[in-house]
């Protein structure tokens, strides 16, 4: 099995709030393609990065899926869809094996 997890932030780039159901039409794209998904979304995590000495700051969502197979090529062209719905140069989607106990 696999651990997928999405890094999905609640603005756009240019600092405008993405709109819940945007997110909202991830998490059901997700839900009918793996039969379930997670979202850590209660209070926002956030991140930050450096660009060009500049430190800026994301808040995010996590949400994951669990797969038996992982299809890399599949998330690959996922993430790029991601990057131009949610308007971001870079999104981050990570994937661990995992055991089910």
């Amino acid at each position: 099995m696999h651990r997928i997890q999405l890094l999905l932030p609640l603005r756009y780039e240019e600092g405008g709030a993405i709109p819940r159901q945007v997110l909202g039409r991830v998490r059901q794209e997700l839900t009918e393609r793996f039969g379930g998904v997670t979202a850590y979304s209660r209070a926002p995590a956030q991140g930050w990065w450096r660009n060009a000495n500049r430190t800026k700051r994301d808040d995010l969502v996590v949400v994951e899926v669990m797969a038996k197979r992982l299809d890399a090529r599949w998330w690959r062209r996922y993430r790029r869809h991601l990057e131009k719905v949610l308007r971001q140069e870079a999104l981050v989607i990570r994937a661990q094996s995992i055991r089910l106990l």
